[in-house]
């Protein structure tokens, strides 16, 4: 059993243990993280199945039309992927606030519109772990347009 889970004596570092909902509230923030992360990873497999066919598509028959229709859903994708990373990176700073003992956050509060506010669009958009994915696909995407023209 550990110090945060035990229900008398000092916590880690000296600090006071946290209480049962106090716990559950960030298993509870957790497992969102968690499933913000896996529904990042399924948008990045459906967004590579969608361009990777496209792409072969329109570059067998040579077809522009078919290469820039494929630009539309790679950014709507993009944007799906920015959104469960900016709600991630919000739930993350939830988390941060609410596992210290003397929290201010509410207890099974999951508003993280706080955080949010602190986290502008582009500063997700331009993570390079989104721009090293779907850059690719999008100057692949574009300059089969450009060929096939």
């Amino acid at each position: 059993m550990t110090a945060l889970s035990e229900g008398s004596g000092a916590g880690v570092g000296g600090r006071a243990p946290l209480d049962a909902d106090r716990i559950k509230h960030l298993e509870f923030i957790q497992a969102t993280i968690t499933r913000l992360g896996t529904n990042s990873f399924l948008v990045k497999g459906w967004a590579l199945t969608l361009a990777a066919g496209l792409l072969a598509l329109s570059a067998s028959r040579l077809s522009w039309q078919l290469a820039a229709v494929g630009v539309v859903p790679l950014l709507c994708f993009w944007h799906l992927d920015c959104f469960f990373l900016r709600q991630e990176r919000a739930f993350r700073r939830l988390y941060d606030a609410a596992r210290v003992p003397d929290s201010t956050v509410e207890v099974l509060s999951m508003n993280v519109a706080p955080y949010l506010a602190r986290m502008p669009w582009p500063e997700v958009w331009l993570t390079p772990t989104l721009l090293l994915f779907y850059t690719p696909l999008l100057l692949a995407d574009l300059a089969l347009v450009v060929i096939a023209l």
